[in-house]
């Protein structure tokens, strides 16, 4: 593969500014595992065996992925959305290259996977793969997502047991129950409960405390499948998803 054809498909431009920055002598190259230092190249069509390969864009290293898929930590105050109506975009914390990814889709770059509202944060997957946006979205997989919810009033036990044995959503044009499958960390004092979902519907963990009397004052995501967000990534940090990663969010989408 030609080096201003891989420095392309991530996301660094069309191909005559890839092949620009290469000619430019602003792109060095090295391999996995390799303890040779970076090497600077020039010619733009030099062909590289893509996978496995590293790169320093001027002065930045990345390394090759097919495909990309992230985990954001999704700070409060922040849209899912390309263009926000209010809050700034949760993509503006993402650099250039992953915002630029060709796609054969009108939209560019890598893409949420589903969305959290502007005043909720946690644990965010982003990818260019569609089937695997699809395969985490659909609400037939039942992958089960976790919430640390704060709550304005104390739950008590009756409240618990409905909203683990199901709750109508009747602000819906057609009303439908919603159920939490696992609540901890709540008892008759409790403002704080870790709630889990397996289900995907708009406001969900607000919409049901709502319908048990209560109100959501905090929610942050926690964990998708077996993926927790890791303590050490900070509001606004993003990462690669490694093959683990995956492997533990596949698990549990059944």
């Amino acid at each position: 593969m030609q080096l201003q054809d891989i420095l392309y498909s991530q996301g660094f431009g069309t191909r005559r500014v890839c092949a620009g920055l290469i000619q430019q002598g602003l792109v060095q190259v090295y391999k996995e595992n390799d303890d040779l230092a970076p090497v600077v190249i020039t010619n733009s069509a030099m062909e590289l065996e893509a996978t496995g390969l590293r790169y320093r864009v001027q002065g930045v290293d990345w390394e090759y992925f097919e495909k990309a898929y992230l985990m954001l930590h999704k700070p409060t105050g922040t849209e899912c959305s390309q263009k926000p109506s209010t809050y700034p975009s949760i993509y503006t914390l993402l650099p250039a290259p992953l915002r630029q990814r060709p796609q054969k889709s009108a939209v560019q770059g890598v893409q949420a996977v589903g969305r959290l509202d502007q005043d909720t944060t946690g644990l965010l997957l982003l990818s260019d793969d569609g089937q695997f946006i699809h395969q985490m979205s659909s609400p037939k997989k039942h992958s089960p997502k976790v919430y640390e919810v704060t709550a304005k009033h104390r739950l008590d036990a009756q409240q618990v047991q409905r909203l683990l044995s199901g709750v109508v959503l009747d602000d819906d044009p057609k009303p439908v129950r919603a159920a939490a499958c696992e609540i901890v960390d709540a008892d008759a004092a409790a403002l704080h409960l870790r709630l889990t979902l397996t289900e995907g519907k708009y406001h969900q963990v607000k919409r049901m405390l709502a319908a048990v009397g209560n109100r959501v004052e905090g929610l942050h995501r926690s964990r998708i499948g077996e993926l927790s967000l890791p303590d050490d990534l900070q509001p606004g940090q993003w990462r690669w998803l490694r093959a683990e990663d995956l492997q533990k969010l596949r698990a549990k989408a059944i």
